[in-house]
């Protein structure tokens, strides 16, 4: 196996291959709105300065905020799913 198949290997249990952090934000946005988001993950992004663009700036920089995002998204995406 060469690394593109073992990187293809990986990818394939990966519920967020191929899906951007904006696209993440703008879904989980849209269906919860700033306020309900701010009080699921207390962020200043989601409390404060609501905006894609600041949220964009906070999660590339703080894994540990983007690793709950994710995970919120994984949930949200679960329910729609059943």
């Amino acid at each position: 196996m060469d690394n593109k198949d073992l990187e293809a290997q990986k990818n394939i249990n990966n519920p967020l291959h191929g899906i951007k952090l904006e696209e993440i934000i703008v879904t989980l946005q849209e269906a919860y709105g700033w306020d309900k988001l701010g009080v699921m993950l207390n962020v200043n992004c989601f409390n404060k300065d609501q905006s894609i663009k600041s949220c964009l700036t906070f999660f590339r920089k703080t894994p540990w905020a983007r690793t709950k995002l994710e995970a919120m998204y994984i949930r949200y995406k679960n329910k729609q799913s059943k």
